[in-house]
């Protein structure tokens, strides 16, 4: 459940949070496929994290495939709603508040993957032996060297044009070619963000820290499970909702924004614009219909 500091719910959630979030804003094209390997990929991103002793591996193998059994029966339906209630929305103009109010949705479907993978995080966090965690700070060490490079050593101006390129090609993954007006306005509300990589640098290594502490506090002292698992819990809700301070503001600046760009973009497409989002949340809506099926 810690590790890795980037992400807003538990670890073994994080990739099914991902792809169902991915889908539900229209920047996965093999969702059926992905879903399925879940358990498999999963375990190969956790693996690189802590590399996985011969007692561990089948045990987490086990619970990666009956998280993804759960997560099929219980919140793939829910998931399925949010993309009819997005596909209504999708014709008609749509409010910051509305955009707010479905991203509000998601992230409490990714929170209930946190809650139900706790007990096997746990777990996993218990058993892990101090190679384990220097391999975690190796990785760490990893991650925060390819994010310097990634952000940190760009220009604001580098920034700005990598940011704008990349909202440009998931906007057209789901309402077809921008016109050039269109892509004016993305120009312009990526000059505007209040987007700080270094915050964002800044906080993770925060929270990398945290857990690194916690987990070897776990390592040196092993609590009872529910004691640890209460202290995974809170450190899971202190990246999902953090308390008051820059980072908190930051983060709901960014929100904030977010909503309303992506409603006042909303707004400014054409009709048939409007329709390519209906038609490819539909595409999405009969890919996990038929994964619910598949029981």
């Amino acid at each position: 459940m810690l590790l890795s500091t980037r992400m807003r719910c538990a670890n073994t959630a994080r990739i099914i949070g991902l792809l169902l979030l991915a889908a539900a804003l229209g920047a996965c094209s093999a969702v059926k496929l992905a879903y399925n390997n879940l358990p498999e990929v999963s375990y190969w991103w956790l693996d690189a994290y802590v590399d996985f002793d011969g007692s561990q591996t089948p045990k987490v193998r086990d619970e990666l495939a009956q998280l993804l059994a759960w997560h099929r029966q219980n919140e793939l339906p829910r998931v399925l709603g949010l993309l009819q209630e997005a596909q209504m929305l999708a014709p008609r103009e749509v409010t910051a508040a509305q955009a707010c109010r479905m991203a509000d949705e998601i992230r409490e479907r990714l929170l209930a993957v946190a809650e139900r993978a706790e007990p096997a995080g746990t777990e996993l966090a218990l058993s892990l032996g101090e190679a384990q965690l220097r391999q975690l700070e190796r990785k760490y060490a990893k991650n925060n060297a390819d994010y310097r490079k990634e952000w940190l050593s760009r220009s604001a101006a580098e920034v700005q044009e990598k940011r704008y390129d990349k909202f440009v090609e998931r906007l057209e993954d789901f309402y077809g070619r921008l016109t050039a007006d269109q892509r004016d306005m993305v120009r312009r509300q990526v000059a505007q963000s209040v987007f700080d990589p270094r915050l964002a640098d800044a906080e993770r290594r925060k929270r990398q820290q945290e857990a690194l502490q916690l987990l070897r506090g776990f390592n040196a002292a092993p609590p009872p499970a529910a004691e640890a698992r209460a202290a995974i819990h809170a450190y899971v809700m202190r990246i999902a909702d953090p308390p008051p301070g820059p980072w908190r503001e930051h983060q709901q600046a960014l929100l904030q924004e977010g909503c309303r760009n992506l409603a006042a973009l909303h707004n400014a497409t054409s009709a048939s614009q409007r329709e390519q989002a209906v038609r490819r949340l539909q595409a999405y809506q009969d890919d996990l219909r038929q994964l619910v099926a598949a029981r």
